[in-house]
């Protein structure tokens, strides 16, 4: 079967694609934005990308039209597609329908940390000698000899056989279906990192993503397993509309009587800790000593723990394969040590994000000066929804350097006031010059967008050479 993908560069419908390659099927994808590493993965893969979303790239008419939810009505493809009644689907229906049949799903949804702990999910899984596919919305990090685990995770798409990890994204599923996506996958396991207000653009307010999550929920077979953190309104309003699934409580911090699962911080940074799993045939424990920090990986590792226990993996094995985990591009990542400074690059775009990961900065990089480079670029970050947190969320850094995307249709420099270390600069070469102008050997930047950010990072390391 022909299909083609519109809005295919995106890392969702690019992995998607790929994995619907692995099928059997032709793919051709349309995009207005062409760029890497998607791009270069489809294009290594044999998938003809083409640019813009013109009407001549679905005559001939493919068999089929995987519709991105960055297509609208008004584009020449999408108008051309319905007024020639050529079959299509939205991204993730096709998921559901061609990948997830038959399949045990183990689902990753929450407003922060869905990639992280997907991708840590599903590494577990396949250290542990499950073939299990996945679908991540970000690129994992390996560092393993292991040449059959170098090529699974080659791509942020797999295969696999009985099993699937997915990241349950709760943003609509395209311009013609507006319930979520997370609503498709009809999962057995489900892990609730957490829940808050996001997705402003499209939700009116946090008990409409409520709503959703719910519609997720009452699709959970009894047989199946839910494991959120202990303590959460959010979560817990939402499974009082009605729950029906065994439900795993997880806790960081001191072990109590009201949670499932415990972790126990044997390093302030959560670079070491204990895992402790309270059942009816005993307690099991294990330990993770890994190079990734904070609380909120905590968090993270211990939910995909619990999961990977669902489905048969000893907890032993679990946090050994954690042990060994590298991470997750664009989630506190090093991209360069250039003249004592380290500078990292990371996705977040929420104040919750932002704050919880400068806590682990600040833990893990003991000793150096933390400066933040942020851009408030997400759509909830446009709207202003959290303007009046931002100064507060990104407090614990030492240095906070904003920067003002132009169409901002709020002030990000009334916002943020005469806070204290502080600066707002409404151009790069600013922000450059700036950092240029203070920062110093021994400190550490981390920059923090969920865009490209007009190709910062590289210039960073360039004017510290």
């Amino acid at each position: 079967m022909h299909i083609h993908f519109l809005g295919i560069c995106g890392t969702f419908m690019g992995s998607l694609a790929l994995l619907a390659r692995s099928l059997g099927h032709t793919i051709t994808g349309s995009d207005s934005a062409i760029y890497p590493p998607m791009s270069t993965q489809l294009q290594q893969a044999g998938v003809e990308i083409l640019e813009g979303y013109k009407s001549a790239h679905l005559d001939p008419a493919p068999d089929l039209v995987v519709v991105g939810n960055v297509c609208k009505r008004g584009m020449q493809a999408v108008e051309y597609m319905l007024d020639k009644g050529i079959r299509y689907t939205s991204a993730p229906q096709f998921l559901s329908e061609h990948l997830l049949q038959e399949r045990h799903v183990l689902a990753v949804a929450g407003t922060h940390g869905k990639t992280t702990t997907t991708t840590m999910l599903a590494w577990i899984l396949q250290y542990a000698g499950i073939d299990t596919g996945f679908l991540i919305g970000g690129v994992p990090l390996v560092n393993t000899d292991d040449e059959r685990l170098q090529s699974v995770f080659a791509h942020s798409s797999y295969l696999g056989q009985d099993y699937f990890v997915i990241e349950a994204d709760e943003y609509d599923s395209a311009f013609f279906d507006k319930r979520s996506k997370f609503v498709h996958y009809r999962p057995t396991t489900v892990i609730l990192n957490n829940l808050e207000y996001d997705h402003a653009d499209i939700f009116p307010n946090l008990k409409a993503i409520q709503t959703q999550f719910h519609h997720m929920i009452r699709m959970i077979p009894p047989s199946g397993q839910i494991i959120m953190p202990k303590d959460i309104k959010s979560l817990e309003d939402t499974l009082d509309m009605g729950v029906w699934t065994p439900v795993w409580r997880t806790e960081v911090g001191d072990e109590s009587d009201e949670s499932d699962w415990q972790a126990t911080l044997a390093e302030e940074d959560g670079s070491v800790f204990h895992v402790k799993h309270v059942n009816k045939a005993g307690d099991e424990m294990g330990v993770v000593n890994w190079g990734m920090s904070g609380v909120h990986n905590v968090n993270n590792a211990l939910a995909a723990i619990a999961a990977a226990y669902s489905v048969g993996v000893s907890v032993a094995m679990a946090c050994k394969a954690l042990s060994d985990f590298a991470g997750i591009k664009r989630r506190m990542e090093l991209i360069g040590d250039v003249g004592g400074v380290q500078v990292y690059d990371d996705f977040a775009h929420h104040p919750t994000a932002i704050t919880t990961t400068l806590d682990g900065a600040k833990k893990k990089l003991m000793g150096r000066k933390i400066w933040a480079v942020i851009e408030p670029r997400s759509n909830t970050m446009k709207l202003g929804i959290y303007k009046e947190q931002l100064a507060l969320s990104a407090s614990l850094a030492d240095g906070v350097i904003w920067y003002e995307p132009k169409g901002l249709s709020w002030g990000l420099k009334e916002a943020i006031g005469h806070t204290n270390g502080q600066v707002v600069l409404d151009s790069i070469d600013e922000v450059l010059a700036f950092i240029k102008a203070n920062v110093r050997s021994d400190d550490a930047i981390v920059v923090m967008s969920n865009g490209a950010f007009e190709g910062i990072h590289g210039r960073i390391l360039d004017i510290l050479a």
